[in-house]
């Protein structure tokens, strides 16, 4: 069907959503905007879908939502009646409408005779990750959009280990989903009658104080907490999202007691009217938190995003002045301390294992490798992560220490299969203890980590290519790269090329090896100076991403090359 056959098709439902049915008719005569929401279904990946709020098949609204949760419906109506009967736990964020998806969700599950245990208010990511393995159940819900701005929603699918659903599932799911061609015709069960007869069950503090639990245990050195945690002064802000009261109970429970919170931050609005985006990757996000910083002479700001997966922090200097860390500098500093605080304490083992994303820095590598600790690649999605974790606890092979992607996402006990920021604010905060008993901060300790290791740097940039043929622009990129293979950049060579969408490593002397992760549309050079550049398409949003990661002498030398190399690669790009 064509866009304007399928926007006829919504616009004559009699009982459209009175909402969806105002905001279709106020865009009668935008054909651009027509045509974008409805040329084609939104795409649900293996991180699930995300998109723009309103009507149409490639919007995010109660429809495309009972669209999706139909899909893995009809996929559970296919298991043996034990694991059907296991159920689906469900989680939502502070954006618009995130309440109602998650309710229909529930409804649409009901209808097949599925049981769904949804959380009374909003909670973070992963607490829905720590509830499917907490209750066992087979399968996940949580909507959310997660950093994205106010005007997107979202809804991933979680697995029965806790991870997003990997591939293989996925796929499945999604084939099923594409089966439903009429979102109109979805049945939905009364939720009234759902609640009486226990198919539907609302869930909440037992759930939060079983996940608190386990966050406590996230503390390596208590007396180092207890000694020094007390006197340091700590801005937690959670961006108007999910993180308020899991983040400020975790804290406490830890020990830190002379924390604030950005008051106006701490609302939920899913308007995020304090920020435009809510994004701790973002130094404008820290606006407010730096404000209060200086008011109370803190020592370090930490945001979380929306869902509370992703953390950001900024740390004072001597001049009262804030510095913000990057992903893969928060992920370093933080595993030299675990790595550092379990070898003091005899506590680190003999197989531990750390492991990140192809697109993270080597910084944490070589951290890792001076512990005599394997570092371990995936690829992008925190699913891989969780994987990983799933073949440590079944083969032994190693013990978890840490995961991480750069994209400010990390994970430090494995209780939970996704990024976790409520974790991370609790261990970041002991770490930022541990510098402050040595007189220090954490940019104090990300010094001394480049003076022992190196000084790398990284850069992530992207270009966005929205709307009918948005896709087509980046696959003709992505073509470009693969067809005229770039031989070298800012004038260093080229030693090998990963192309993981054939899974082969091609060197510079023709040889190849096959490379064992599984297929994805990534590249990856690497150069004879020991930079990387990788190109990859989002899994989420109309973007492709660029990320380059490079070594230097100082880190002036460092920087000075980043820019180089990102002048080189535009120059690629735009020949």
């Amino acid at each position: 069907m064509s866009w304007k056959d399928n926007y006829a098709t919504w616009n004559n439902q009699a009982n459209l959503e009175p909402s969806l049915k105002n905001e279709l008719n106020a865009l009668a005569g935008d054909d651009a905007t027509l045509e974008d929401a409805f040329y084609q279904p939104m795409e649900f990946g293996t991180a699930g879908m995300r998109g723009v709020l309103g009507p149409g098949i490639n919007r995010m609204n109660i429809y495309t939502v009972r669209q999706a949760t139909e899909g893995l419906a009809r996929f559970m109506d296919t298991l043996d009646d034990s694991v059907k009967a296991r159920g689906v736990a469900i989680s939502f964020d502070s954006r618009h409408h995130s309440t109602d998806f998650a309710h229909e969700s529930a409804r649409v599950l009901g209808e097949h005779g599925i049981k769904s245990y949804v959380f009374e208010s909003l909670r973070p990511t992963p607490e829905l990750s720590f509830t499917v393995r907490h209750l066992h159940t087979y399968a996940g819900i949580m909507i959310t959009a997660s950093h994205n701005p106010k005007q997107y929603n979202g809804y991933k699918i979680y697995g029965e280990d806790g991870g997003q659903m990997p591939p293989k599932e996925s796929d499945l799911i999604t084939s099923y989903i594409r089966k439903v061609t009429d979102l109109f015709a979805i049945k939905v069960a009364d939720e009234t009658q759902l609640l009486a007869d226990k198919t539907m069950t609302i869930i909440g503090d037992d759930v939060d104080q079983a996940y608190l639990a386990k966050v406590k245990t996230v503390t390596i050195n208590q007396k180092l907490v207890d000694e020094d945690g007390k006197d340091m002064k700590l801005v937690f802000t959670p961006l108007h999202g999910t993180g308020r009261m899991l983040g400020e109970k975790a804290l406490r429970n830890a020990g830190f007691k002379n924390f604030s919170v950005v008051k106006e931050q701490a609302v939920a609005d899913p308007e995020f009217s304090t920020v435009k985006f809510p994004n701790p990757e973002f130094p404008e996000a820290f606006k407010m938190a730096i404000d209060l910083g200086k008011k109370e002479d803190a020592d370090v700001l930490i945001a979380v995003d929306p869902d509370a997966d992703r953390l950001g922090t900024a740390v004072r200097q001597p001049n009262g002045d804030y510095v913000l860390l990057t992903g893969n500098q928060i992920a370093a500093v933080l595993l030299h301390y675990i790595l550092q605080a379990n070898q003091d304490a005899g506590t680190l083992p003999a197989n531990a294992a750390a492991v990140k994303s192809i697109v993270s820095s080597e910084f944490a590598t070589k951290i890792a490798a001076s512990y005599h600790v394997k570092m371990i690649n995936v690829l992008t999605g925190f699913k891989y992560i969780a994987e990983q974790i799933e073949h440590f606890e079944a083969s032994g092979d190693h013990t978890y220490m840490f995961g991480f992607e750069e994209s400010y996402g990390y994970l430090i006990k494995p209780f939970v299969h996704d990024k976790d920021a409520i974790q991370t604010t609790v261990l970041l905060a002991e770490v930022a203890a541990y510098y402050k008993h040595q007189g220090k901060n954490l940019y104090d300790g990300l010094q001394d980590l480049f003076a022992e290791y190196g000084y790398f740097r990284e850069k992530t940039t992207s270009e966005e290519f929205d709307g009918v043929g948005g896709s087509d622009k980046i696959a003709a990129l992505m073509t470009k790269f693969r067809d005229e293979a770039p031989k070298a950049f800012n004038g260093f060579d080229v030693v090998s090329t990963e192309d993981f969408q054939s899974q082969v490593e091609t060197f510079a002397d023709g040889h190849s090896a096959p490379i064992s992760l599984p297929q994805a549309n990534v590249l990856k050079y690497k150069l004879n100076d020991g930079t990387w550049i990788a190109i990859r398409p989002s899994g989420t949003e109309p973007k492709i991403k660029f990320y380059i990661g490079t070594l230097g002498d100082s880190l002036d030398q460092a920087n000075t090359k980043l820019d180089q190399f990102e002048a080189a690669l535009q120059t690629f790009i735009k020949a």
